[in-house]
This record gives C-alpha cells, structure tokens and sequence, in this order.
C-alpha cells in the first residue's frame, strides 16, 4: 500500500514537472523574443504569429529574436539530453560532453571546416558529428580497464579536451585571416542565428532527440548492470554504442549552431534527477524541457545585462557549471 501512495506521489510530481517545464518553455521563448534594445511587448508578438508582417516589429522578431531563440533552445536540449545519456551509460554524474572531450572534438571539426571550406557550412553538423564520435573513441579507448574507470574518464576527457582545443588554436594561428567570424562561436553563443542555422540544428535534432526516447528503456536497463540487463534481453555493447552516437550526434548539433557551449549537459540532468528520480522515462523529457530553458534564459541574460555589450552565453554557462563541477567533483571523491 505505501509503495502504491509512493509511485502515485513520484507520477505526479514527474507530470508536475513535465508540464512546468513545457510552460517554463513557452515563457522563456516569449521572454527571448520580448527582451532586447527594443522592447517588443506580448501583444506584438502574438499579432506577428497570427497576421505576419502587419506589426512594426515584424522584421525585428521574424529575422532576429524568433530565430535565435529557438536555435537556443534547441541546443538546450541537445546538449542536456547527450549529458543524460553520457551519465546514464556510465553511470557518473560527473559525464557530459564538454567535459570527456566530446564537445571539443566536435568544435575541432567544425571550425575546420568552416575555415577551410566556408562554403560548405551547410555539412558543418555532420563534420562536428564525426568530430564528436572521434573523441568518444579515444576517450573512451583512453579511459577503459575491465570497464569505464569514471576518474579515469574524466582525466582522460580532460586531456583530449586539451588537444582538440590546441588544434582549435592551432587553426586560428594559420587561418587568423578568417578567424574573425568564429571568436564569438568559440566562446559560445547565438550572435548571428538565423533560419538556417535552425534549418541545419532542427533535422539533427529530431534524430536525437527521437532516437533517445526510444532508447530510454534500455538505459534504464543499462542501470542494473551489465548481466541483468542481458537477462531482460539487451545487448549491452550494441546498445551503448547507439547511445554514444545519439549522444555525440545531439551534442555536434548544439555545438554546430552555438559554439563551445559547456555545462548544460552536466547541471540540468544532475538537478532534474533530484527531483523526478532515475527513471529515464521522466528524466529525458525533463531534462530536454529545462535544458532549453537555461539556455534560452542565460542568452537572454548575456545580450540584456550588460546592454550594449553583448556577452558570450558560453561565459554565463562557465562561471554556473565550473563550481558545479566542483562541488560533484568533491562529493564524488569523497565518496570512494
């Protein structure tokens, strides 16, 4: 009786979650396009949705705010969905893609390719997804001894950061002629977006973000081990390597359209599984919902706050998650 009253309560404080998510969502959006030099009120941008281009603020929202707004969300939930999946195959809070390198070996790849070949900035997704699953490989061919050691991960993860981020200013030092317009992307942020980068995040974004929730029983497996999970009749290795790539394939999206965004995928899963439990089935969509909502929240914050000075997101993202880290860090160590 009192585990039927406790699953009841835990279901209701998931949907409550869920459904303040999806409206902290909308909120946030709003609050994106509303925010800026030019203050647009809600008004306006419902009479831009429902009767385009009858509104003076048409241009302004259309082109400029609406655009970079669900680019920002979408990255959002990219990267808190490739931290979810990385901490529930290894089972270490402390994973994320920036932090094992996957980020940066996405980053590596794409700056490449947009200074090397700028007028293929269109595959500059697929570049970062081959990038990403390159550092999944060495970090994870660096870090395992009869299974994935979470410290030794997260050295290793460190120091192919490293490199990948050498290489990064190895490309400026040659091609410091056409660095100009990738600093800002560099330090992460949406100066810039436009509908076609939501047009190069958005299908990328759906393959994740599907592919993920469909995988979620199977993570959820994947949390009892090894020989229990074959028991129920998953193929473990199989399985974990389909995670990496969705993982990696969602983190290169975000990194494509918003540079070396960090943390999101290290906050936003620790935190929401806190409050809905380890159940994947909550913890994914949950965790998609919020991480779009820091991100769009933070670049409103880094374009507003400091006005007329626009701030990298990225430097916003650092100074929350590095004592994030820290602090999971401690615990962690002082755990074992």
């Amino acid at each position: 009786m009192e585990r039927a009253i406790e699953q009841d309560n835990r279901g209701v404080v998931r949907m409550t979650t869920l459904c303040a998510g999806l409206i902290l969502l909308m909120l946030s959006l709003a609050l994106g396009i509303a925010a800026g030099a030019v203050h647009i009120s809600l008004s306006d941008i419902y009479q831009a949705v429902v009767a385009p281009g009858q509104t003076d603020n048409y241009r302004i929202i259309y082109t400029l705010r609406m655009p970079r707004a669900i680019c920002a969300a979408l990255a959002g939930a990219n990267l808190a969905l490739s931290g979810c999946i990385l901490q529930g195959i290894l089972r270490n809070p402390l994973a994320d893609p920036g932090i094992i390198g996957i980020s940066a070996g996405a980053g590596l790849a794409a700056m490449a390719l947009m200074l090397i070949a700028p007028t293929f900035t269109s595959f500059v997704p697929f570049a970062a997804f081959i990038g990403a699953m390159f550092a999944a490989a060495v970090v994870f061919f660096l870090a395992y001894e009869r299974g994935v050691n979470p410290l030794r991960l997260v050295l290793a993860g460190v120091a192919v950061a490293a490199f990948f981020g050498g290489g990064m200013t190895a490309l400026s030092v040659f091609f410091s002629d056409k660095i100009q317009g990738t600093v800002s992307w560099m330090a992460g942020g949406f100066a810039g977006s436009n509908w076609s980068y939501v047009r190069m995040i958005l299908p990328y974004s759906l393959l994740g973000i599907v592919g993920t929730l469909c995988y979620y029983r199977r993570l959820n497996a994947l949390q009892l081990g090894d020989d229990v999970a074959k028991t129920l009749g998953v193929n473990t290795e199989r399985t974990r390597a389909v995670l990496v790539a969705l993982a990696a394939l969602l983190a290169a999206s975000a990194v494509s359209v918003a540079g070396l965004l960090g943390f999101v995928g290290l906050i936003v899963p620790h935190v929401m599984r806190l409050i809905v439990g380890s159940d994947f089935e909550a913890l994914l969509p949950c965790s998609a919902l919020f991480g779009a909502v820091l991100v769009v929240v933070a670049d409103v914050a880094a374009r507003t706050l400091f006005s007329p000075v626009e701030v990298p997101v990225g430097i916003f993202m650092s100074f929350i998650g590095a004592p994030f880290f820290l602090y999971l860090l401690k615990r962690r160590m002082g755990q074992s």
